[in-house]
């Protein structure tokens, strides 16, 4: 038999316990992933415990990156996450992805393969199949677009050239970086 672990609703719980009020309080940066999902999701019903809710959606999905990767009805399957809560969640989760991939100026720029890699890191490592990308970039190659070519299977991505150079084209790219990952873990390309 699963118990139910007891939660206090979240307009019983001492002020300073709150995470709402401990972000205005301690900063963002103090509280834990599970403070701020809650923040997010917000429940409106003070008996549902959204602290506890974001413990249990993240316990479920092993984690922000697996929030992040998962469908929205797969979000919806946990009792007290609706479809507009799953969308405001993987809006948020997107909002910080983009954030992470931006620097101060105006575009990122791309100078070495580590500055690529760099750049498409927290977008593409958590990918369950393969995903064939572009880094297009300006004359000073400073990014442009990353948009996904092809979406492949677990341990290939077969497309044609033409796909490849048609989004540069159409961006009117000075310069283009190709990119895939390896979901399956072996990172072993085959070039036909």
């Amino acid at each position: 038999m699963v118990r139910e672990r007891y939660s206090v609703p979240m307009r019983d719980m001492p002020v300073d316990l709150r995470p709402r009020e401990r972000l205005e309080q301690v900063g963002e940066h103090a509280l834990s992933s599970a403070e701020l999902l809650a923040i997010t999701i917000r429940t409106g019903d003070g008996e549902i415990n959204s602290l506890r809710l974001a413990e249990k959606l993240l316990h479920k999905f092993d984690g922000l990156p697996g929030i992040s990767q998962a469908r929205i009805t797969e979000l919806t399957s946990l009792k007290g996450i609706g479809r507009v809560k799953a969308v405001e969640v993987k809006a948020a989760l997107e909002l910080g992805r983009r954030l992470a991939t931006t620097t101060p100026e105006e575009r990122p720029k791309i100078t070495s393969p580590a500055d690529a890699a760099n750049l498409l890191m927290p977008q593409m490592q958590w990918l369950e199949q393969e995903h064939l990308r572009v880094i297009l970039l300006d004359t000073r190659n400073g990014v442009l677009s990353t948009p996904t070519i092809y979406k492949g299977s677990l341990n290939s991505a077969m497309v044609r050239v033409g796909e490849i150079f048609r989004v540069g084209i159409k961006e009117n790219a000075a310069a283009l970086i190709m990119a895939h990952n390896h979901p399956s873990g072996a990172p072993r390309s085959v070039l036909v």
